[in-house]
């Protein structure tokens, strides 16, 4: 995700890094070469002339933009839907740790030892961070999962290995864990309640985000709007030429820019958990996580809240 104030001046026209160009940068110089060779032809194709009026781009220009703002929003509707999600999980995180810490304890007559319940806290908010780095892994189509293994009781590792979804795994065992709590009587009963709805609730945003990843805008309708904008802007120059000139090119460049630009702005934020540079930072906010979660513990933070790096957080 881009980070950074809205450049100024003279500097919007030179901002490299977040801008679509980078990927339209060869379709648009094709089309705009094409457009300097319709120009230099004068729309001439060997002996035969290609006449068009300015009409049928009028006609086709003005639904076709309409149609990429609809695109346009309705991937940034899954991109803010996406972030809202991640948010839920930071919110359940936080909580899920100030109700271990706070509704987990040795009943009046306890006769065991207090580290026990210290150490079943501490399973359950080491489990809650490795679930949000599985999440992530898993929607980035990830299959390292090394890095899980700080997360994960020793005895639970060989068995998370294997699971074909490790955030559910780890889910499963954080309820295992508290219903051993709840018999154990460190937890009363109304009380592991309020932690369950806690996990259902990380699991729904965590489902939530598989669906947007699974279910992608139909493919036919993108496929339309690809075809339309390309015919459009490769026709573009036969109708100018005629009427503006040498200036065919620069305005076929900048209308292409434009329509190619929504096209695929629209393409990179339809799958907003991806490692494009306009995509959600889950890094980010695993990091944030897990350094909230460990402070609650009281313990050390190997690893810092990350910083942009070139104006960009991952």
């Amino acid at each position: 995700m881009i980070v950074r104030d809205r450049p100024s001046g003279i500097r919007l026209f030179f901002v490299v890094r977040g801008s679509i160009l980078k990927r339209i940068r060869l379709t648009l110089l094709v089309n705009t070469l094409s457009a300097i060779l319709v120009t230099l032809l004068h729309g001439n194709f060997f002996a035969l002339k290609i006449t068009l009026t300015t009409i049928p781009f009028t006609l086709i220009g003005l639904p076709l933009a309409i149609f990429l703002g609809f695109r346009n929003s309705t991937a940034y509707d899954r991109y803010w839907e996406g972030r809202k999600l991640w948010g839920e999980l930071v919110l359940r995180c936080r909580s899920l740790s100030r109700q271990c810490q706070s509704f987990i304890q040795p009943p009046a007559e306890f006769n065991g030892q207090a580290t026990d319940i210290e150490a079943a806290r501490r399973r359950m908010i080491y489990r809650a961070i490795g679930f949000v780095h599985a999440l992530r892994l898993q929607l980035r189509d990830r299959s390292d999962c090394g890095e899980l293994n700080r997360w994960a009781p020793e005895a639970e590792w060989p068995r998370l290995q294997t699971a074909s979804s490790k955030h559910d795994a780890l889910m499963l065992e954080l309820g295992k864990e508290l219903g051993q709590c709840q018999r154990k009587g460190w937890i009363e009963p109304c009380l592991a309640a309020s932690i369950d709805t806690t996990l259902s609730a990380m699991t729904a945003a965590a489902a939530a985000c598989e669906r947007i990843k699974g279910t992608p805008i139909p493919f036919s309708y993108t496929l339309l709007l690809h075809r339309t904008a390309y015919l459009y802007c490769f026709l573009l120059p036969f109708g100018l030429v005629d009427t503006i000139g040498f200036m065919t090119p620069f305005v076929v460049a900048i209308v292409a820019y434009t329509f190619f630009g929504l096209d695929a702005l629209g393409d990179e934020i339809e799958e907003p958990f991806g490692l494009e540079a306009n995509d959600l930072p889950l890094d980010t906010l695993c990091r944030a996580i897990e350094v909230n979660l460990l402070d609650s513990l009281g313990e050390p933070v190997l690893h810092p809240s990350l910083a942009p790096v070139n104006h960009c957080l991952t």
